[in-house]
């Protein structure tokens, strides 16, 4: 059994709030700078983000099996995450920082769609290395869940500065003296999220950094068969598990990203305050620094299957919360932070676990099929989490274009508001709920089933 110190584990974690600073910039805020700064029809992104998914498709799990054949001096991660994180710094600037096209022309259009998908394609050159150390550091369920739980503790801490600090940043950049909602034109919003993307890119390279100089690795199993994308595919279609766990988890992963990615709508549209959003998501990430104890406490009397239908349950009570304070006291900013807390505790253990299950879905596969594909089935995190984003985002932009939301309005239509609401409260819970019911009937790596699998794996 493989032992390593506190300092290596929070060594690693660290690399988590650089990777969540990109994908906080990425998946919560993108869509409103593209659609309020820059102009662009929701009906183009709604073309566009399924293709670049398609794309992933592709890419990801190209990725995870160039990872696993990689061999290298400073190991077989390393190398790759510091690579990606310092390229996707540099795409996400370019992605935040328009370089002089004309708003509504070709050239703009193209631009947004060519670095949208390399965003998706940097990201991943980090993503898929960085998650893939986890079963590598432990085989033993409590010891996986302790570095599952620092790594998204840190992940919650860096998903936290972006959603916390971005909207009071944006209008600090943009030379606001506030946020109210006539005061954030597009001329603002283009130069506060410029500026202030360009910092968190710095803050992403140096989290890095630190992770890759402060960690070794350990229990390295390089995979020397030849590369072959139907190879990939029928790996990941052998690992039933897997594909089950793709599914419900991309089905919750979506109700959180809905939140996040309409909130800044919503504050912005309905409520007119930008900085609202500030205070709602300061409350959530209390749920989220809190969610980081839910795991370990719970381990102690509770299994992690049980634990992880807790989690679901969590977080549906708290977004139905929300939807009655949304609904009944509209405005009350606090009342909604509040059951936002419980939604946050819910979400930030629910991604704990949905790491410990992936590492779980590691050694499932090399149970099932005797060859251990690590970083393969790992880059399917980051693809479900694409995937998520995409299903988040066809919902919204197709809502969008029916109702007629126009980002260069100042003020929305009563149809548009309205369509926003229930984005932010209705889908979210129905989401969670869909993804308990999927989880409780299909996953079965848990109790006597799980500890024959890690038995069986230890042994060899």
């Amino acid at each position: 059994m493989n032992k390593i110190s506190l300092r290596e584990k929070l060594g690693y974690g660290v690399g988590a709030i650089g990777l969540d600073l990109s994908y906080g910039m990425f998946y919560s805020y993108l869509s409103i700078f593209l659609t309020n700064a820059l102009g662009i029809s929701p009906a183009f992104l709604l073309i566009i983000t399924p293709l670049a998914r398609l794309w992933d498709g592709i890419n990801d799990p190209m990725m995870g099996m160039i990872v696993d054949r990689t061999n290298t001096k400073m190991g077989k991660y390393r190398p790759w995450i510091i690579t990606g994180a310092t390229i996707n710094a540099v795409v996400l600037c370019l992605l935040f920082n328009n370089p002089g096209f004309a708003a509504g022309s070709v050239g703009l259009y193209v631009y947004a769609a060519v670095l949208y998908v390399l965003w998706g394609m940097t990201n991943t050159l980090a993503d898929i290395p960085f998650w893939s150390m986890v079963p590598s550091f432990a085989s033993e369920e409590k010891d996986r869940n302790l570095v599952s739980t620092i790594a998204r503790a840190f992940s919650g801490l860096g998903q936290g500065i972006i959603s916390i600090f971005t909207p009071i940043a944006v209008a600090y950049f943009g030379g606001v003296a506030g946020s109210k909602l006539d005061s954030m034109t597009s001329d603002t919003l283009s130069k506060g999220f410029g500026k202030w993307s360009i910092i968190t890119a710095v803050g992403l390279i140096f989290f890095a950094a630190i992770s890759v100089l402060s960690t070794k690795e350990r229990r390295i199993v390089v995979n020397n068969d030849k590369f072959s994308f139907k190879g990939a595919i029928n790996i990941i279609k052998q690992n039933d598990q897997l594909l089950v766990f793709m599914l419900f988890a991309m089905i919750s992963n979506a109700g959180f990203y809905m939140t996040s990615g309409i909130s800044s709508y919503y504050f912005t549209s309905v409520l007119g305050d930008l900085t609202l959003q500030s205070k709602f998501n300061l409350m959530g990430t209390v749920g989220s620094v809190l969610a980081i104890l839910v795991v370990p406490v719970c381990s102690k009397f509770m299994n992690n299957r049980s634990i992880y239908k807790l989690s679901l349950s969590m977080a549906a009570a708290g977004y139905i919360g929300m939807a009655i304070m949304g609904y009944l006291i509209p405005g009350n900013v606090t009342l909604l932070g509040v059951c936002y807390i419980l939604t946050s505790l819910g979400t930030g253990s629910m991604f704990v676990n949905q790491t410990v299950m992936l590492a779980d879905c590691v050694d499932y596969g090399e149970y099932k099929t005797g060859s251990r594909n690590q970083s393969l089935t790992f880059s399917m995190k980051g693809f479900l989490q694409k995937m998520a984003y995409t299903i988040q985002a066809i919902i919204m932009y197709a809502t969008f274009t029916v109702t007629g939301y126009d980002g260069e309005a100042v003020v929305q239509t009563a149809q548009a508001k309205s369509a926003i609401s229930f984005l932010m409260f209705i889908v979210p819970p129905a989401m969670m709920i869909i993804s308990l019911i999927i989880f409780s009937k299909k996953y079965k790596i848990y109790g006597d089933f799980k500890q024959e699998v890690l038995e069986a794996v230890s042994n060899k």
